[in-house]
């Protein structure tokens, strides 16, 4: 049987952490994932997916991702229930992450397009590729084989 999930989203809000009685790491946190097609509307919807993360790798996750940034998160599906406070049956479905990586650089705070004028990529660096669409100025010498 296999119950495998893969998953690339943006943060809804800030990872919640919290440690178990006995004194294991776990985060919370809810991925927007777009869907692959648009409404009536011409626009994209999104599924808000539960994502539970455990030990070092929530405690990492807690400290490095924020609110609107993008991230990809490895598992598998869960179901549980319990009963709430008006005595009724409430069933939750969760992905329970293996791996969770940040897929945008630190510090970026979730902006996501292309703010990049000028053909400089984040680190400052000359991007030779960026708003291009002519050929590239490569001589022979310049490749590798």
């Amino acid at each position: 049987m296999i119950n495998r999930v893969c998953l690339v989203g943006r943060l809804t809000k800030d990872p919640e952490l919290k440690y178990t009685p006995n004194g294991v790491a776990v985060a919370n946190f809810v991925l927007a994932v777009n869907r692959p097609f648009s409404n009536q509307q011409g626009e994209r919807d999104a599924d808000f997916i539960q994502i539970v993360v455990w030990r070092k790798q929530a405690e990492n996750a807690a400290q490095f991702l924020k609110k609107g940034n993008l991230a990809g998160v490895d598992g598998r599906i869960q179901t549980r229930s319990y009963e709430n406070n008006e005595g009724r049956r409430v069933f939750v479905v969760e992905v329970v992450a293996e791996s969770v990586q940040f897929l945008e650089p630190k510090g970026s705070n979730g902006q996501h397009g292309n703010n990049n004028q000028g053909g400089l990529s984040p680190s400052g660096n000359h991007d030779p590729f960026a708003n291009s669409g002519g050929p590239i100025d490569i001589g022979d010498a310049d490749l590798p084989f």
